[in-house]
């Protein structure tokens, strides 16, 4: 397989840190949707990241997309989420939030990279969708004392973690840390992690 994408993208990173956890071998190329989008999109003509390229040459964009197909070839033991119902969903709940806050901010830094003004009322806006996803999350994991949503490491946890070093590194200031202690817990416990510190790249602003 060929993950194609910077792992600084909390999408990316996510699918880099699953695939990772599921012990399957893959290639990584470290592609930029801005600055190599010529290379990838002759995979993805979206020339969307993370974009996952199968053995078979079957091209997947959408990490959760990506994440369905990896949970469905694995032994159901190991899935990084609950395979039956309310838990399921349950998890994918809180998984959502994080990638939702995650794609806020992201687009919150194109808004500010792409244009010379942006609007007081659209800062107003991403930062409470972003405040009140996170208070959100963080009223979650501060109720599980240290834990996982699910009780093992699963995908709502590796995304909340991507997203808050996205966040961090690519808003900083943006928002008072100071606010959300179950959060800054939760990262430094993952990024402590083998494979988040393997799956793992500074935020670099697209050029």
């Amino acid at each position: 397989m060929i993950l194609i994408g910077q792992y600084d993208s909390p999408f990316v990173r996510r699918v880099g840190i699953a695939l990772t956890l599921y012990g399957m071998a893959f290639e990584h190329r470290p592609w930029s949707s801005f600055g190599d989008a010529d290379k990838i999109r002759t995979y993805n003509p979206l020339t969307r990241v993370p974009t996952l390229v199968l053995d078979d040459g079957t091209v997947l964009s959408d990490s959760h997309l990506i994440l369905d197909y990896l949970d469905g070839i694995v032994a159901p033991a190991t899935a990084l989420a609950p395979r039956s119902e309310p838990e399921r969903h349950s998890h994918l709940r809180i998984a959502g939030l994080a990638t939702g806050c995650a794609d806020k901010a992201v687009s919150l830094f194109y808004e500010k990279v792409l244009h010379k003004e942006t609007s007081d009322l659209w800062l107003q806006r991403c930062a409470a969708q972003i405040n009140g996803t996170l208070v959100m999350l963080e009223a979650t994991y501060g109720g599980l004392n240290g834990g996982y949503v699910s009780g093992a490491l699963g995908h709502a946890d590796i995304a909340t973690g991507c997203m808050w070093r996205f966040l961090i590194e690519a808003h900083p200031g943006f928002i008072d840390v100071a606010c959300y202690p179950a959060l800054v817990a939760l990262s430094a416990r993952l990024e402590a992690l083998p494979a988040f510190q393997t799956i793992a790249q500074r935020f670099i602003a697209p050029a």
